[in-house]
């Protein structure tokens, strides 16, 4: 398994192979949170990883005193519309590039982000609905209301949110839900009974319903 940091493909980021010798298998790309790295989430990783999947996890490019991000914001919940589109568009460009340095397919992407990290795949989903099969989503926002829904009629979403999360309020998570029913995905909520962080259980959760959400 080689874990070493990669900076090429304009990314710093670790891909892991799968194990999986017939070569089908899945990739989860991994999104952190603000302040993470491209390790946060590989432990979270393996208790998910369907048939032992590929793992593609950036690190985020954006700092924010210090912490790395995916995209700016200009305070707490408020978004900065403009870059988070253009760091929507720069990370498919990475996955793609990435999808043929490492010869995994682009058809059977889950992404598992966690806070900026989810609010990234939400936006994933909502301008490039092709780059993603599935998404597991810990604590997201919606990025941005978009002026045409896409077509999520084949994509499966998990959304894990906190019942009391002093980050993302319960209408902000509903709304997101909204937003991905009304664009026709199979989309669930999970409530944990916490705040912004995460918990057993309902990684646990994810585990299960991703299980039954992947061929």
């Amino acid at each position: 398994m080689d874990e070493k940091k990669k900076t090429h493909l304009g990314f710093i980021h670790q891909f892991i192979p799968s194990n999986n010798s017939k070569g089908n298998s899945s990739t989860l790309l991994l999104l952190h949170g603000t302040g993470g790295n491209e390790n946060d989430l590989i432990p979270i990783a393996r208790m998910l990883s369907p048939a032992n999947g590929s793992i593609l996890s950036p690190l985020g490019k954006v700092l924010e005193n210090g912490m790395p991000r995916f995209f700016r914001r200009l305070s707490e919940g408020v978004f900065d519309i403009k870059d988070l589109k253009f760091r929507t568009h720069e990370l498919v460009d990475f996955i793609e590039n990435a999808s043929k340095l490492y010869s995994f397919d682009l058809e059977h992407i889950i992404a598992v982000g966690y806070s900026n990290g989810a609010n990234i795949a939400s936006s994933l989903l909502l301008l490039h609905p092709e780059i993603l099969s599935t998404a597991i989503l810990f604590r997201p926002m919606v990025p941005f209301i978009p002026d045409t829904l896409p077509n999520l009629i084949s994509k499966n979403i998990f959304i894990c949110a906190g019942k009391w999360d002093p980050i993302v309020s319960r209408q902000n998570t509903e709304n997101l839900f909204d937003i991905f029913k009304k664009a026709h995905a199979n989309v669930s909520i999970y409530w944990q009974k916490s705040g912004h962080e995460l918990g057993q259980e309902e990684i646990l959760a994810a585990k299960e319903w991703l299980s039954h959400h992947i061929s």
